[in-house]
């Protein structure tokens, strides 16, 4: 998958400078918008999780450089995380949000005129600035009570500290939608999938990390409002 991904990123940058060669007459779009997120993060070992919602937005770029082809950036604060799952009899509950400073850059692909079908597809990186766990007492109480037990076994790395995570995160993020030209502006609303590639927590065999992957999962619908520059 790293070299899908490595591969991706040098097909959106070719497209990138394909598009400069065209006689095609450009525009640029800027915009902003938001929507919702469903949140998971794939465990190996698994860790029992119910999606978790959470909300996503900041500014974007539309650069189209030839008919039915252009290029999407975007720069977005989004809240991540999980949410665990436990048994009904007991008082278990877990939350942890994770805020992340998300950049994708994504080739656009369109079909139509004032309705358009669009598609789009790339790389983003994402910078992790914090975060918040909600944890029931009788939770805590039990992870306390087997960690006196066994001071080496691994109960709860998920629970550790945000210093222990990884800072930077990775992956592909995939939509379709549609687009709606009117005077007043662009509307695109659509439907993503985030795959991540990076490891939030430690995976290397060599440190005899506990989980060998913990990566991001996400279900997104966003929302774009964006006004033609030129």
């Amino acid at each position: 998958m790293k070299r899908f991904f490595l591969l991706l990123v040098l097909l959106t940058i070719y497209a990138a400078l394909h598009a400069q060669k065209q006689t095609f007459k450009d525009e640029l779009y800027l915009g902003a918008g938001g929507g919702a997120m469903f949140t998971s993060v794939d465990f190996m070992p698994t860790v029992q999780q119910m999606f978790n919602t959470g909300v996503y937005g900041g500014i974007a770029a539309k650069y189209i450089s030839e008919k039915h082809l252009g290029l999407v950036g975007e720069i977005n604060f989004a809240q991540r995380g999980w949410k665990e799952e436990f048994d009904p009899a007991t008082d278990f509950s877990y939350k942890r949000t994770l805020n992340y400073i998300e950049v994708p850059f994504m080739t656009h692909v369109y079909f139509g005129n004032k309705a358009r079908f669009i598609l789009n597809a790339g790389p983003q990186i994402s910078i992790l600035i914090g975060d918040k766990q909600e944890m029931s007492q009788a939770l805590a109480d039990d992870l306390a009570t087997r960690q006196a037990a066994d001071p080496d076994a691994p109960i709860g790395v998920q629970y550790g500290f945000t210093g222990e995570m990884s800072r930077v995160d990775y992956g592909l993020v995939g939509g379709v939608g549609m687009a709606l030209k009117t005077a007043i502006g662009d509307f695109d609303l659509e439907g993503r999938y985030y795959f991540g590639l990076g490891d939030l927590f430690n995976s290397r065999r060599s440190d005899d990390a506990y989980f060998s992957r913990s990566a991001h999962r996400l279900i997104e619908a966003k929302l774009t409002y964006y006004l033609k520059i030129h």
